[in-house]
């Protein structure tokens, strides 16, 4: 029978506290999927993040000892604390995908970088029993390679979205990275069927594992292009968790392993709804072939019409149904505030106002809704794009803002096109479409878009958020 007396009370307040934060950052996520509580969600799971870290600083134990160097931990947390605060406090809502696949890098980077710390400890006496061949390297090694790709193909997917790194295509890409990967998975098979006497014999080839993976992270990101990011972001946070997992393997570190599950499982279920969305293959997200290069045919595209201030006023406000379209441009603009005053100012003349929101509206998956959430746009207006698509035949007037890729209708009419058999927004079902743009600029998969050419559609060309603030008030003139 076991010895109660055998049980440290440190040890037990730490499992507690681990529990707490599993709990909490299952709490947090679950109240991550509704707008009008994600803010709370995010909050709790932050709470549960910040138990973890410092139940472990305060009673974790190895071999009997507390953890060593405090202060230096205490100053990296508050270094680390104050750069995350003022990123975050700096950076604009457009910027949202390149602040996730900075962030989510920096947790591939930690990941690695334990594999990295850990792996020439390993225990002589594991390696006696059972030779390398244990799941404790096996996690090392895991950690090491998926958090090194996670780090390396955001820095990459940070650095396109911001524009100043290009795409690169080759033809042979596709086997360079399934070669890439081969030798990745025969480097852990090599290692975990040495008989050695020490780990430490071995570092030399962990080393090389590591560039190896940092050179797959890139090659994996950089083909790709246009609409397809979105995908890769997700596909990258899921496997920071991954990673995050194994540490949390490593360290019996309950906090650790449910967060990275928690990561890694939602971040795999929103890649495969954003191929879904996007119409991509999951393999083909994962050797990196696809992207959003070439053109639509675009012969004999048609007549551009436009529409006056006073007239796309008029014709809003005699509608019975109105649906608009937001998209990036809105983002950019920073337009969500006075789009919702106009939305507002038509209900109140008795139209029926509703936003359609394509799964990657925004170029980030939920992204939109959050930025109408935080304008108060009510959330029972943000109707999905597969939920109001039989319903806009009925509607009056559509209104795209800043929108382009969405409602291209080459998804669904030209198989040469990049997105061909993406789900989109029908825009040209509706009995009036007025798109408001710059320009006719081409949009993030850079292919021409036939809705601007349709016979039912006029062009308000200008700034998102200057000509929203015009249309505002030839409706309140009316």
């Amino acid at each position: 029978m076991t010895d109660i007396n055998q049980f440290s009370p440190g040890l037990s307040v730490l499992e507690i506290s681990y529990v707490l934060a599993s709990v909490l950052f299952i709490v947090g996520l679950k109240m991550l999927s509704h707008p009008l509580t994600a803010r709370r969600g995010n909050f709790m799971a932050a709470i549960g993040m910040g138990l973890a870290i410092v139940a472990t600083i305060l009673f974790h134990e190895k071999d009997g000892e507390r953890i060593g160097n405090i202060g230096l931990i205490i100053a990296a947390i508050v270094v680390g604390t104050a750069i995350g605060w003022v990123i975050a406090k700096k950076v604009k809502m457009t910027a949202m995908p390149q602040l996730v696949s900075f962030f989510n890098g920096m947790g591939g980077a930690a990941a690695a970088l334990i594999s990295l710390m850990e792996f020439p400890h390993v225990s002589s006496e594991l390696i006696s029993r059972s030779g390398m061949a244990n799941g404790y390297v096996l996690a090392i090694l895991l950690g090491l390679i998926i958090g090194t790709v996670s780090w390396a193909g955001s820095m990459i997917a940070y650095g396109k979205l911001d524009g100043w790194i290009g795409d690169l295509r080759v033809k042979a890409m596709k086997y360079v990275n399934l070669a890439i990967l081969a030798l990745l998975a025969g480097s852990v098979v090599f290692i975990m069927t040495r008989d050695v006497q020490a780990s430490s014999e071995l570092t030399p080839f962990i080393y090389i594992i590591f560039a190896v993976a940092v050179v797959y992270g890139v090659l994996f990101v950089m083909p790709i292009g246009g609409a397809d990011m979105p995908v890769v972001i997700s596909l990258l946070n899921s496997f920071t968790g991954v990673a995050a997992a194994m540490g949390g393997f490593l360290y019996n570190n309950q906090a650790m392993l449910t967060g990275g599950i928690l990561v890694g499982s939602a971040g795999t279920i929103l890649t495969i709804l954003m191929c879904k969305a996007m119409n991509r293959s999951l393999l083909n997200v994962i050797v990196g072939v696809f992207g959003g290069g070439g053109a639509a045919l675009n012969a004999e595209a048609g007549t551009v019409k436009e529409i006056s201030m006073s007239d796309a006023a008029v014709l809003m406000s005699y509608s019975k149904k109105v649906v608009i379209v937001p998209g990036y441009g809105l983002a950019v603009a920073q337009a969500q505030h006075i789009c919702h005053e106009l939305d507002k100012l038509l209900e109140e003349k008795g139209v029926e106002v509703k936003y359609a929101i394509h799964p990657v509206a925004g170029r980030m998956p939920g992204h939109m809704n959050v930025l109408l959430a935080e304008a108060d746009v009510p959330y029972e207006q943000l109707v999905e794009s597969d939920e109001i698509n039989p319903d806009l035949p009925n509607t009056d007037v559509l209104v795209v803002i800043g929108a382009n890729d969405v409602v291209n209708p080459a998804a669904e009419d030209d198989p040469s096109s990049p997105i061909y058999g993406m789900p989109i927004i029908k825009a040209r079902d509706a009995k009036n479409v007025i798109v408001m743009k710059r320009g006719m600029g081409k949009g993030y998969a850079a292919i021409e878009n036939m809705l601007f050419f349709n016979p039912k559609t006029r062009m308000l060309f200008g700034d998102a958020k200057s000509t929203l603030q015009n249309l505002v008030s030839e409706v309140k003139s009316l």
